[in-house]
């Protein structure tokens, strides 16, 4: 659906994006990832036709944004980060104009109007004038724009940006229903976002592409400085002795509730030392004094500390990222 290739944009001595490229295939509903600055809405803007690239391309449905951007833009909806509405129309007459803006047949505007307003549920407020509707309503109102000349793909800025919690609940279930029947580019620098309406995930730090793939992938990416043993005997006693182990900076032990007695130990390993190597002296350690192990493994890395290490030292830019 999506195919940007090599994207550039620079402004003079500033480049703002640089050498980006990835796909987006139909039906995927994929974040894009990054700090504040990180390039995001430029991207987003060139994806959508709405700035030129200095370098590079990208097609839409097949269809390239340059050279055939009618064609394009007529398989996308785009909702920015600060969608431009006319706040002295009401709801449904903002939505009418915009169908016939996207070019929307005449016959087909009501039902079109109709669908986008249950869409992106403000049925009720359809005949208030934008300039009465909160935060949370104008967001969803430029939601429906973004859905009224009913595109295959949706490509959303920060849809979430400035809402209360209740609110940022509400546009998720409703992006999370929308990816059943669209397919959805959404721009966040909201961990929880991602994690709760994605299937894929796409990272920009400092202008590039830093890494893409599931979230259970990007959080593999990191590897983990934690590892958790289980093992058998005293909590005091099998702390004490991975204390002493080379590398080990920090142990915490937890008693589970299995039948065996299992003692959980959380092993904090020493940034200069080396995991695997520090985890196989931990485990001699204690068999040598005795312990039975029953389990060794990595704890997980959270997709926070992964963001954390893939844009670490980004720079605040201004762009509107």
């Amino acid at each position: 659906m999506i195919e940007a290739r090599n994207l550039t944009k620079d402004y003079g001595s500033v480049v703002a994006v640089k050498d980006v490229s990835f796909t987006v295939g139909a039906g995927e509903v994929v974040g894009f990832l990054g700090p504040n600055g990180a390039g995001k809405t430029t991207t987003l803007r060139m994806l959508a036709g709405f700035l030129g690239a200095t370098a590079g391309s990208v097609t839409i449905a097949g269809f390239d944004v340059a050279t055939a951007s009618l064609e394009a833009r007529a398989r996308l909806g785009y909702m920015p980060e600060a969608a431009p509405l006319y706040p002295e129309l009401r709801v449904r007459e903002y939505l009418a104009f915009r169908a016939a803006l996207k070019r929307v047949p005449r016959r087909e505007r009501k039902a079109a109007v109709a669908r986008s307003l249950e869409q992106a549920a403000v049925e009720d407020v359809a005949e208030t004038p934008i300039a009465q509707l909160s935060k949370g309503y104008r967001q969803r109102v430029a939601l429906a724009d973004a859905l009224v000349s009913n595109p295959p793909l949706l490509i959303l800025d920060e849809p979430t940006a400035g809402l209360d919690p209740n609110q940022i609940v509400e546009v998720r279930s409703l992006v999370r229903e929308l990816g059943k029947s669209h397919t959805i580019l959404l721009s966040t620098h909201i961990l929880p976002e991602v994690e709760a309406v994605c299937d894929r995930a796409l990272v920009i730090a400092r202008g590039r592409l830093v890494a893409e793939g599931t979230l259970a992938e990007l959080k593999a990416r990191q590897r983990s400085r934690e590892s958790v043993i289980g093992a058998h005997g005293e909590p005091a006693s099998l702390e004490a002795t991975l204390r002493g182990v080379p590398g080990v900076q920090r142990v915490r032990a937890k008693s589970t509730r299995d039948e065996r007695g299992t003692v959980e130990l959380t092993l904090e390993i020493a940034e200069d030392a080396e995991p695997d190597r520090t985890v196989e002296r931990a485990v001699a350690a204690l068999v040598a004094a005795g312990a039975g192990v029953r389990s060794v493994g990595p704890v997980r890395a959270s997709l926070e500390a992964v963001f954390a290490e893939l844009t670490q030292g980004d720079a605040e830019r201004k762009d509107g990222a």
